[in-house]
């Protein structure tokens, strides 16, 4: 697990969407327990093996469930934004699992014990609430893998930067060239080709590891049908993002 720095305590919690739609005894229940906390990109939250300490509300930053291979190969199978609870596997009752997780666009998480978030969870409007996130991340987990292995990669590649652009806390976030790659499973040049094509169309800029939306429903049109399956299904399931 990841220690990072305290977050200002300018953020509110309730940026998260799980967190706001709680019953204010809920959160108010909570609240004293939540640390607010800065995460970097690339920072490790959970390694494969650990047991969690910690789940996290992800509040202007994101996070990603990555699969590795022992090539040291990476793909994302998923990415959770403010939407969402990183942690599945202690709201599901288990201790560990073989994936990793890092936090992928940079910024504030509020972190909650693990101990305080199962005591809490039985018969509340939070579990209700992340049965139905779990849900939309299986589809977003399961579509993606399809995608992964069925689309071009300059679809999979707008798809991306719009679930990502749905978390993030505005139209720019920082991106490395490799670091994409590793989101999408391919070599750093198959992603400098499908990012300059897309800053070509005027749908991006992308300088220097910085990402900047310039034309959303260009990068919509441009994006894979995938993007539009898993909106869907967090939509219908959250209303969100």
């Amino acid at each position: 697990m990841f220690t990072s720095p305290r977050a200002p305590q300018a953020a509110d919690p309730q940026t998260s969407q799980l967190l706001a739609a709680l019953p204010a005894e809920e959160y108010a229940a909570l609240r004293p327990y939540l640390e607010l906390v800065e995460l970097p990109n690339g920072a490790p939250i959970y390694a494969p093996g650990e047991t969690p300490r910690h789940v996290y509300f992800p509040l202007t930053g994101s996070g990603s469930v990555v699969v590795s291979m022992a090539s040291g190969d990476m793909v994302e199978a998923g990415t959770i934004g403010r939407e969402g609870l990183i942690g599945l596997a202690a709201f599901l009752g288990t201790d560990a699992g073989p994936l990793t997780t890092i936090a992928q666009v940079p910024g504030t998480f509020a972190q909650l014990p693990v101990a305080v978030f199962r005591d809490a969870a039985p018969g509340s409007h939070l579990h209700t609430l992340l049965l139905r996130f779990t849900q939309a991340f299986y589809v977003l987990a399961a579509q993606s893998a399809g995608c992964n292995r069925l689309h071009p990669i300059e679809g999979r590649c707008a798809r991306w930067l719009l679930l990502t652009h749905d978390r993030a806390a505005g139209d720019s976030f920082r991106l490395t060239h490799e670091y994409l790659g590793y989101m999408l499973g391919v070599r750093r040049p198959s992603v400098t080709l499908a990012a300059r094509i897309l800053q070509r169309e005027g749908l991006i800029t992308y300088h220097r590891g910085d990402i900047t939306i310039l034309d959303r429903p260009g990068l919509e049109a441009a994006a894979c049908e995938c993007y539009a399956i898993i909106a869907a299904e967090y939509a219908r399931l959250l209303g969100a993002p």
